[in-house]
C-alpha cells in the first residue's frame, strides 16, 4: 500500500480485503463502554481539509482518538494558505512539526500524490477534486459486506453525477477488483461515455428504470452543482428522471441495498421514503466511515 493511501486504483484485491477485514474487527470499539484503543498512542494525525467536509473530516478525528492518537484540524480558512501560502510551503511548514500522518482533501486532482513525491510524511487522500475519494469506496465495500457474504458476482447501480464524482470513480476501482457489473446512470452530459473504460465490468445506462433492473446495490451520488460547468439541471427536473423514489425499489432485488455518501438532497436525488426506508444504509455507511479510517490510520502507521 506504501507510506500512505492515495487512492484505491493502485491497491490490489487483496491489500483491500486485509484492509475491509481490520475495520470489521474494529466495529465492535463503537459500542464499547470505553472506546478507546492504545494502538496508536503517542502518534500524531493533522487534518488538512481545502474544501469542505463533515463525515470525512469529522471521522478521521474520531477514529485517531479511538486509537488513543492526537488528532489536529486545520481548514484553508484557518491556514496561511488564506494568507497566499502556498500548498507545498503549508505541507512543509506542518511536515517540520513532525506528524505521523497528514489526512488531506484538495479541490485539485491528483494534489496528494503531487505531495507525496516530496514529503517523508503518510499522505491520506481523503477526496483530491474529482479524482479519488479511497476511504469513502471502502466503507462502502463494508457496508455491504456488512449485509452480504461476498461482494463477487454483485449488480451495483451507481446513480447521479458519475463526471464530478472521486466517490464513483473509487468505487468503480475497488469493485472491479470484486469483478462487480457495475452500471453508471444519470443525464448524459454527467455520465461521459469514456467513463466505461474505466475498469472492467462498466456499462453505462441514461435511465434509471434500466440501470436498477436486478440491481443488488443502488449507489445514489449528490448533484455536485460546485463543480459543473454545464447547464445544471433544476431540482425538480432531475429528481423526475433520476431521483430515487420507492416505485424504483420494484425493479431491484427485493433486498436491495440502498446508500449514498451524502451529504443528501431530498428531493433532488434522492425521497425520503427511500432515505428513511429499511432498504437504506445511509446511516451504516457513516458508522462504517470510523472503523475503516481506523482500520487505514492503523496500517499507514505500524506498516
Amino acid at each position: 500500500m506504501g507510506r500512505g493511501l492515495l487512492g484505491i486504483e493502485d491497491l490490489t484485491r487483496a491489500e483491500i480485503e486485509v484492509i475491509l477485514e481490520k475495520a470489521r474487527s474494529f466495529q465492535p470499539v463503537q459500542r464499547q463502554a470505553n472506546k478507546r484503543l492504545d494502538l496508536l498512542r503517542g502518534r500524531l494525525m493533522v487534518n488538512l481539509f481545502f474544501e469542505a467536509s463533515t463525515r470525512t473530516r469529522t471521522s478521521f478525528e474520531i477514529a485517531a482518538k479511538r486509537l488513543s492518537a492526537d488528532a489536529v484540524s486545520i481548514t484553508a480558512s484557518g491556514s496561511s494558505v488564506s494568507k497566499g501560502e502556498s500548498l507545498v510551503d503549508t505541507l512543509n511548514t506542518l511536515a517540520a512539526m513532525q506528524p505521523d500522518v497528514i489526512v488531506m482533501r484538495h479541490a485539485a486532482s491528483g494534489a496528494p500524490h503531487f505531495l507525496a513525491r516530496f514529503l517523508p510524511t503518510p499522505i491520506i487522500n481523503a477526496g483530491d477534486g474529482t479524482h479519488e475519494h479511497p476511504t469513502q469506496a471502502l466503507l462502502d465495500a463494508r457496508t455491504i459486506l456488512d449485509n452480504r457474504d461476498r461482494i463477487d458476482g454483485m449488480r451495483v447501480a451507481i446513480i447521479g453525477d458519475i463526471a464530478h464524482s472521486r466517490v464513483a470513480r473509487s468505487n468503480i476501482h475497488l469493485l472491479s477488483k470484486f469483478g462487480v457489473d457495475i452500471v453508471l446512470c444519470g443525464p448524459a452530459p454527467l455520465v461521459p461515455r469514456e467513463l466505461a473504460e474505466l475498469a472492467p465490468g462498466v456499462s453505462i445506462s441514461y435511465n434509471i428504470s434500466e440501470a436498477i433492473r436486478e440491481a443488488d446495490v443502488i449507489m445514489m451520488l449528490r448533484v455536485q452543482l460546485e463543480r459543473q460547468h454545464e447547464t445544471s439541471y433544476p431540482a425538480g427536473e432531475y429528481f423526475r428522471y433520476y431521483g430515487l423514489r420507492p416505485e424504483h425499489l420494484r425493479l431491484a432485488k427485493p433486498d436491495v441495498l440502498v446508500m449514498h455518501p451524502g451529504p443528501i438532497n431530498r428531493g433532488r436525488e434522492i425521497s425520503s421514503e427511500v432515505a428513511d426506508s429499511q432498504r437504506s444504509v445511509i446511516l451504516n455507511q457513516v458508522e462504517n466511515g470510523i472503523a475503516v479510517r481506523m482500520a487505514v490510520l492503523e496500517r499507514v502507521l505500524t506498516n
